[in-house]
Order: C-alpha cells, then sequence, then structure tokens
C-alpha cells in the first residue's frame, strides 16, 4: 500500500518536472520494457533527438558473454565503520524535553574515552550496511548523530587511516582514484557563480565534467535533457543571484547545486543534508529529483534531518543514528513493525520517523536504553532481515561492471575500456590541461562583465585617487622642496596600488570554496586555476595601471618624457601584479574575509614601513634589514626614484638653493651670495649661484636606494608576484584536501 502510493504520485509529479511533451514521451518510453528502474541521460538524449553513436549504446561483452545492465547492479557495502576524534574539551551533557514526559532530561557525555587532559569522542561506532543501485538510502538522526561524518566516510572525505572498517563496491574495495571519477559529492552550501544562469552553470559543469572529444552541441543536448529532469526549465535563463542580485529561489539553487555534480552521470551520489533549509514543497522536489537519479541507474546516498511523509514515500532504505550508532536499519515501511517488537509500538495518529527520531532522544537520556535499541536492531536485522543469497548466474569484477555502466550510456567520463589496474584505465581529468583554463576563464569572465559593479569600486579608488594625488602634486618643482614631495608622491603612489588589490579578497574567497567543491572530484586541476586565474586578472591590473599613471605622470610633471612614463606604468603594472598575487596568496590561507583584510592591511603597512621612505637603508636596524629586502613597496618605490632621479646631468639644487631647506632660506639672495663666497674660501673650490649643489645621483644615494638598479628592481617585483602565485598552487594543494582526520 506505502509503496502503490509512492508509485502513482511519482507519475503524477514527473509531469510538472519535464513539461507536457516530456511528460508525453516519458508515459510511452515507461510501457517499454525497464531494465532497472529508470533509464540513463543517455537515453533521455535520444528521446529529444539527439542521435547517439554505436559506442555509446553497445552492450559489452566480457570474455565472450554479453551482459545486460540489469545482471550488474551496483552495491555498495559498508562494514563496521569506526571514527574517532580527539577532543580536549569537556562536553557538557545536553538537555531536552521529553515528549512523554514533559521534563527536562539531560544526556550523559558517553561516546568519549575518559581521560584527564584528552578524550576521544566516537563519531561512527561499528556502521554497517548497503546501498544499491536504483535505490535512495537516507541517513537520519538528530543533530550530532554522525550523520554528516557517516556520508563524509563512504564519499571518502575522511583519511584512511583515522577511519576504520571497509567499504567496497560489488565485493570489491574502492581505491580513492576511481572514487573520485565515478562519484560526485553535493555539500550542504550552495557555492555557485551568482551572475550564472542556471543553463550556463550547468553547461559550465558539463563542459568541465564530459570527455573533451565529446561535441558541443552533445553537451549542450545532455544540459537541456538535465535542466528537464531537474525541473529547471522555467528557471534556465534566470542567474542564480545573491543578497544583492535577485535570482532563482532556494528550492532552484539546491537543485542547480545538484545538477552541476551530476552532469556527467556518476555511479555513486553523496548528498550531505540536500533538503537543509528548504519548504516542504521545494524539499520534496529536490528528493523527487534524486529519485529520477537513482532510478537512472545510480546508487544515491543521503542525509536527512526529519524528513516528512511525502520524503519518506521516495526513500527505499534507512539509516537512524545515535550518537554513532546504528539504532535501525532497514526500509521505511518495516519502522512500525520494529518498534513495535521493541515493545514501543507507534501510536496510529503519530507521524512515525518524527515519533521515533522524538523516542530515540529520550532513550538517549537514559544510560543503557540506547545501547539495548542498538543491540535489538542488530538482531532483528539477522532476523527479519536475512542476507540475499548469492546469485548462480555470471559474475562480473568491478572493472568490467564499471565498463557495463559506461557502455551502457553511464559514467560519461572520457573511459571507454578497463585493464587491470581499477584507476589506471580511467582518465583523471575529462579535459587537458589548456583547455581547463580556456573553461576557468571563460566562466570567470562571464560572471564577471554581469557584476561590473566589482571592478568599478575598484577602478575608481584608483582614479581618485590619482586625481588627488596629480592636483595635490601639480607642476612640482626641481627645487629642494619639490624632490621631497616628488619622494612622498611617489612613495604613497607605490603603497596605494597594493592597498587596492585588497579589495579583491571577498569575491576571491567566494571562488576558492567552488573551487574546493570542483577539485574535491576532478572536475579540473589546481595548476589550471592557479594560472587561469592569473591570466585573466591581467586585462583589469593594466587597465588600472594605465588609468593610474596617465592620470598623475604629467600633470605632477615628472621627468622623463614618454620612456620615462612608460617605465612609470610598466612599474605600475608590475606593483599591481604582485600585490594581487600578494592578497590571492593571503585568501588562499585565510578564510574569513574581516581577518583576511585586517592581516593584509597590517602587512602592507609593515612593508610601506620598511620601504626606505621613512627611514633609509643605511639607517635600518641590522636586525630588521630582512624585511627591507621582504617589503614588496621597497622595489617598485626604489625603481620609479631611480627612473626619475637616474639623469646625472640633470642639476636638482644650484647655488643659494641649498639654503632652501634650513632657516636661512629667509635670508635675502645677495647675503646668501655673500655666504657662498664665503664656503667657497674656507672650502677652497669655487661656488657661485650656478654652481650645481646636487644631482639626481646625490638623491639616489641620500636615500639609500642605490644596492639594485631599477631594471633588477623591475625583475624583482615580476618575480615576487610569480613566486606567490605558485605558493597560492601550494596553499590550493594542501588546504583542499577536503578530508577530515
Amino acid at each position: 500500500m506505502f509503496r502503490a502510493e509512492c508509485d502513482n504520485y511519482s507519475m503524477e509529479s514527473d509531469i510538472p518536472f519535464l513539461g507536457p511533451r516530456h511528460a508525453m514521451e516519458l508515459q510511452e518510453f515507461s510501457r517499454k520494457p525497464k531494465r532497472s528502474g529508470s533509464h540513463t541521460l543517455r537515453e533521455l538524449l535520444q528521446w529529444v533527438g539527439d542521435t547517439t553513436n554505436d559506442e555509446y549504446s553497445r552492450v559489452l561483452e566480457v570474455h565472450g558473454q554479453a551482459f545486460q545492465h540489469t545482471l550488474v547492479p551496483f552495491t555498495l557495502s559498508f562494514h563496521n565503520l569506526t571514527y574517532s576524534v580527539k577532543n580536549s574539551r569537556k562536553i557538557r551533557p545536553a538537555c531536552f524535553s521529553s515528549r512523554s514526559t514533559g521534563s527536562n532530561i539531560c544526556e550523559p557525555s558517553s561516546g568519549t574515552v575518559a581521560g584527564n587532559e584528552s578524550r576521544m569522542r566516537v563519531l561512527l561506532n561499528d556502521i554497517s550496511g548497503e546501498a544499491r543501485e536504483g535505490e535512495i538510502l537516507a541517513v537520519l538522526g538528530a543533530s550530532g548523530s554522525g550523520k554528516s561524518t557517516m556520508i563524509d566516510a563512504l564519499a571518502n572525505r575522511i583519511s584512511r587511516e583515522s577511519l576504520k572498517g571497509t567499504i567496497s563496491l560489488n565485493g570489491e574495495v574502492l581505491e580513492s582514484k576511481l572514487l573520485k571519477v565515478i562519484s560526485a559529492y553535493v555539500m550542504q552550501d550552495d557555492l555557485l557563480f551568482p551572475m550564472l544562469t542556471v543553463e550556463e552553470t550547468l553547461m559550465f559543469s558539463a563542459e568541465f565534467r564530459l570527455p573533451e572529444t565529446m561535441p558541443r552541441s552533445r553537451k549542450r543536448a545532455r544540459v537541456q535533457v538535465l535542466i528537464d529532469q531537474l525541473g529547471l526549465r522555467s528557471a534556465a535563463k534566470t542567474i542564480i543571484g545573491d543578497e544583492g542580485h535577485r535570482g532563482v529561489s532556494g528550492g532552484e539553487r539546491r537543485r542547480v547545486s545538484i545538477g552541476t555534480d551530476i552532469v556527467h552521470d556518476p555511479i555513486l551520489l553523496f548528498l550531505d543534508e540536500p533538503t537543509s533549509g528548504l519548504d516542504s514543497t521545494s524539499a520534496y522536489m529536490v528528493v523527487k529529483v534524486l529519485q529520477r537519479i537513482a532510478q537512472s541507474g545510480s546508487i544515491v546516498i543521503m542525509s536527512i534531518h526529519q524528513p516528512s511523509y511525502r520524503i519518506l514515500s521516495l526513500l527505499d532504505r534507512l539509516i537512524v543514528l545515535s550518537r554513532g550508532q546504528t539504532v535501525f536499519s532497514g526500509s521505511p515501511g518495516s519502522i512500525p513493525r520494529f518498534f513495535a517488537e521493541f515493545g514501543n509500538p507507534i501510536p496510529a495518529n503519530e507521524d512515525k520517523t518524527e515519533f521515533a527520531l522524538d523516542y530515540i532522544r529520550e532513550l538517549e537520556g537514559t544510560p543503557g536504553r540506547t545501547k539495548n535499541l542498538v543491540d535489538f536492531n542488530k538482531s532483528w536485522q539477522k532476523i527479519r532481515d536475512p542476507q540475499t543469497i548469492p546469485s548462480n548466474g555470471p559474475k562480473l569484477s568491478l572493472k568490467d561492471a564499471i565498463s557495463a555502466s559506461i557502455s551502457m550510456g553511464k559514467l560519461v567520463s572520457g573511459a571507454t575500456n578497463m585493464d587491470s589496474n581499477q584507476s589506471s584505465s580511467f582518465s583523471m581529468f575529462a579535459n587537458s590541461f589548456w583547455t581547463e583554463i580556456l573553461i576557468i576563464a571563460k566562466r570567470s569572465i562571464t560572471n564577471s562583465k554581469r557584476a561590473p559593479e566589482l571592478f568599478a569600486v575598484r577602478f575608481g579608488a584608483v582614479l581618485v585617487t590619482g586625481m588627488i594625488l596629480a592636483t595635490m602634486f601639480r607642476k612640482l618643482d626641481n627645487s629642494p622642496r619639490g624632490i621631497q614631495e616628488r619622494i612622498a608622491f611617489f612613495a604613497f603612489a607605490m603603497s596605494t596600488t597594493f592597498y587596492t588589490c585588497a579589495e579583491a579578497i571577498p569575491m576571491f574567497l567566494l571562488q576558492r570554496y567552488i573551487f574546493m567543491r570542483e577539485t574535491a572530484y576532478n572536475a579540473y586541476r589546481r595548476s589550471s586555476f592557479v594560472l587561469s586565474h592569473a591570466i585573466i586578472s591581467i586585462p583589469s591590473l593594466l587597465i588600472l595601471s594605465l588609468t593610474f599613471s596617465a592620470t598623475t605622470y604629467w600633470a605632477v610633471g615628472l621627468d622623463g618624457g614618454t620612456s620615462g612614463f612608460l617605465f612609470f606604468f610598466t612599474f605600475m603594472f608590475a606593483s599591481f601584479w604582485a600585490g594581487s598575487s600578494f592578497v590571492t596568496f593571503l585568501s588562499g590561507i585565510i578564510f574569513n574575509v574581516m581577518m583576511a583584510y585586517t592581516i593584509v592591511v597590517a602587512i602592507l603597512a609593515y612593508f610601506l614601513l620598511f620601504s626606505g621612505f621613512f627611514i633609509s637603508r643605511d639607517r635600518i636596524p641590522p636586525y630588521w634589514i630582512w624585511f627591507h629586502y621582504a617589503s614588496l613597496v621597497k622595489y617598485p618605490y626604489q625603481g620609479v626614484l631611480q627612473n626619475e632621479f637616474d639623469d646625472a646631468t640633470k642639476c636638482f639644487v644650484r647655488g643659494i638653493q641649498v639654503f632652501d631647506g634650513s632657516p636661512l632660506k629667509v635670508v635675502p639672495d645677495k647675503t646668501k651670495l655673500m655666504m657662498l663666497k664665503t664656503m667657497s674660501t674656507t672650502l677652497g673650490m669655487n661656488i657661485t649661484g650656478s654652481t650645481c649643489l646636487v644631482t639626481g645621483e646625490d638623491i639616489l644615494k641620500q636615500s639609500g636606494v642605490t644596492d639594485l638598479n631599477k631594471w633588477s628592481c623591475l625583475c624583482i617585483i615580476v618575480a615576487l608576484g610569480f613566486f606567490f602565485r605558485i605558493l597560492f598552487y601550494f596553499a590550493l594543494l594542501l588546504g583542499s584536501k577536503n578530508k577530515r582526520r
């Protein structure tokens, strides 16, 4: 009765998802013989008129025998999964209101190994079970019961050194590399580019996950079918949206997140609370989509807090956890019988999952009661759900089963054959290195073009700063005061370039989380992302550099003409490049926006302090001289100073101008000339009103910026930009493994 009700509702609810035309096609196709459940995306593609090649529709021959897909269903088995973490803090007992008595019950701090300074908290304790192709396995439990931990364990997101037990597919232990190829993991948070449409988001995912050899028309057709399968046809042209841009609804956003990970039709699909934060209707629609995915030949494993009656009708198997232990495992329809035999029957007017979870929660407050339920579940499983008797028919190895699945149109990952090694025949990435760079760049540019305000703010900050400096330091002369003002201008200008780079921190942090999700299952290489991120930043840096240089160079009256301007512009670009690389690196190791801002601003202030402007290099204490050479501001500051004052024939202080920087400035010129004559007699040299006393070379020596020439400074600042990009790559490599320890 329960399953029949679910099946009847399934066909009726499919029609709103697919639309009238696809609904009629689905009903027509449903009258044909079924394989196991529903159909793969390859078959759906055939319905919409996309003809496939023979290599996508053949039946694999293994050892001279042809095996249909129905003979090789996948089964994911897990046995005795145990995972513990250190907990140095004392756990306070959690209190809650009892459903039956109305009194407060406090949980004892079980699940830990006693110790004075450190305890081991058991998150998973001897969990066993299996998930089958064509079915949805849901992991239920209260908050802190271990649902997400179990999903992470099955999805290989926990270090194998820490996780005890075995996980196998069709009886063979899964290798980590193979699991990445045949599975997908949908995080609880929807991490998507906000300015891309639903269709574009899925299309970019198809570009990443589908084989490079597959024609773009086939990828587009697959995306169109996937949009129908996810029930997103009406929102296909709508942007994802964020706080500042109206986009799709929460349920649609969640389905898009699922779609980005199933575009390659994986065999295994893991989801961490996909209905979290959704209303009941949206949550049901999401699980309905998951049911279709399972029936297309996938194993779907999800965690869910407390499913509604309608969602429960879509689930095939349940595992209910309590403090990391299994208290129930079976079909949803067997819940009433289970608790009745345990001695606590579910009242007729109660929601069975709600009652079961509340009852389990109450048992947790009584020492020993949860253990009784765990033990009862083990014995109940042996009696009510005996192990299935193995079939005497032909049995395929895992590699042959995967090859057969690929031949039937599943797992479009570019693999067409298998050898003796499970993972060696599968390409780890669907695209080549340079193709990945192009796809990443195209996606970033598309997203940025639809949010021009992000670049506009940065451009405005540079333009306004340049205009202020141009008016403040307008047409500086070559007097001693003018020299000091030029040096101050250079110091402020170079430091400004680095501070404006800090505005890109929030945008990159969003991209970083998307990067972690996508690279977890080999959507693209980390090196491709780093290089693409660097390349697409160059045009904007060129615009900012040119804007600042053109605004200030001639207005301030800097020396050197066109060649001097080009060198000044080059140093501005190199400064923006190094600053952008430095901020990008810090964003790769600091995950909090406010903390990142604080650290970046503080470090840049230290760079300016040790640049040589406030105190020259020869006056810096020896124990701080290393910071002077580590300062990013030092090299562009020193380079533009040398560009301005490297003309040895140009004089900046003549005759009586030597007194301009002292109280003697107010003395009449006639008196100053007499003083020069006296000084000439004393020094034994002729000093007149036109004698050059300070050249550009003298200014450079006084400023302490003669240890490196301007070309060396330029090379160093550019090299530092590349150095921080390399550090950024290693930060992503080490910090994005997506695994618990």
